[in-house]
């Protein structure tokens, strides 16, 4: 079995799989790439046995067949190989590869393609198309607030939600959330899933935002079909929170102010904020918002003032400066609205004005007990 490829070409397709793989994978042959070739059409697996990845390239070939190549050391000769065909020449009987380039050749040890393990057939599925761009957004302003906790996997990935009027995502761990809603996406019926974080982040990678994606779903798995790639994925199984019962609906106290002069603000206090508990507390009274941080282990304090539009009874509010701060590098509006109802329940964040009016973005954080 021989065939004929551009190395940078075979680079390019393989670096954008090679997130798959995993240093700790339970078959050897897992450390492999898989090359299966028909009809000059050459496809690449990778697989970790719950996420697998497949790309396709046309190459030169006149017969067809299967063989397993190590991943890492192929990536290396590829990495350092200027542009230029390779012939590579794999020897039916012992799995050996060779590859032949310009100035030389390299020799490594391949397995047969045949012990690779198959993809799952996916049967009764519903399927959806859907622009990379609403996933692309939906990954970058939702994942980084799903939680971590393996004892509740459910909470550990990002829950899909699709209905005739709009598409949901949203990911929590149980101290912040975030529901990220687009109207410019639909379904024909209406289904949920939660898919885990790994896959999630190869679809990033590798989605440019102007391409569509082919989403089909069953029970237990996802795939994701665009450009040249495919991507399947093991489902989490479980029911997820009902998210929308911890949103409180009246918060009659609404704070607007400058997002990067507010995330600012925090980052510099949060300097001088206790190490374990990350607190900052806002105090706000009238047009003024007061930001504050304390360590009284090491005599630590911080303050400083900003001026905002404020709505409401003064109030004193705590939460985890961390959260605050990933959650406003998460928006992209020039000014935030925060409303609150009291200092012991949670306070939302979202854009106080969207370039984007199929765009719906919520994020919840949770408060933390003001020390006295």
């Amino acid at each position: 079995m021989n065939f004929i490829v551009s190395s940078t070409n075979l680079l390019r397709h393989l670096q954008s799989i090679s997130g798959v793989l995993s240093t700790s994978n339970t078959l050897p042959i897992l450390d492999n790439f898989l090359f299966n070739i028909s009809d000059s059409q050459l496809i690449i697996s990778a697989s970790d046995l719950e996420t697998t990845m497949q790309t396709t390239m046309e190459v030169e070939a006149t017969d067809s067949g299967k063989v397993a190549i190590p991943a890492k050391m192929l990536l290396d000769v590829l990495k350092n190989l200027p542009d230029q065909p390779c012939t590579f020449k794999i020897d039916p009987a012992s799995f050996g590869v060779e590859i032949v380039y310009d100035n030389g050749k390299s020799k490594m040890v391949g397995f047969n393609g045949e012990e690779f393990p198959k993809t799952p057939a996916i049967e009764n599925s519903t399927s959806i198309r859907i622009s990379g761009e609403i996933i692309s957004s939906a990954i970058n302003k939702t994942l980084f607030a799903a939680g971590n906790d393996d004892l509740r996997p459910v909470m550990s990935g990002m829950y899909c939600q699709f209905s005739p009027s709009d598409i949901t995502f949203v990911a929590t761990d149980a101290h912040k959330l975030v529901r990220y809603r687009r109207t410019d996406g639909q379904a024909t019926g209406g289904s949920a899933f939660i898919l885990p974080k790994k896959p999630l982040n190869l679809l990033k990678s590798n989605l440019r935002g102007d391409e569509e994606v082919q989403v089909e779903y069953t029970d237990s798995n996802a795939i994701f079909t665009f450009n040249d790639i495919v991507l399947m994925c093991r489902l989490i199984d479980g029911k997820y929170p009902n998210y929308e019962a911890v949103i409180p609906k009246e918060n009659p106290n609404i704070l607007i102010v400058d997002r990067l002069q507010f995330l600012g603000a925090i980052k510099r206090v949060s300097i001088f904020a206790n190490k374990t508990t990350h607190q900052v507390k806002l105090k706000i009274a009238g047009s003024e918002l007061n930001i504050s941080a304390e360590d009284l282990d090491f005599s630590n304090e911080a303050n400083e003032r900003l001026t905002c539009n404020y709505d409401g009874t003064d109030i004193e509010i705590a939460f985890n400066s961390r959260f605050l701060m990933e959650m406003l590098n998460n928006i992209d509006a020039p000014e935030v609205k925060i409303a609150m109802s009291e200092p012991s329940r949670a306070g939302l964040l979202m854009p106080n004005t969207s370039d984007n009016e199929h765009e719906d973005i919520l994020m919840l954080v949770m408060p933390v007990m003001i020390n006295r």
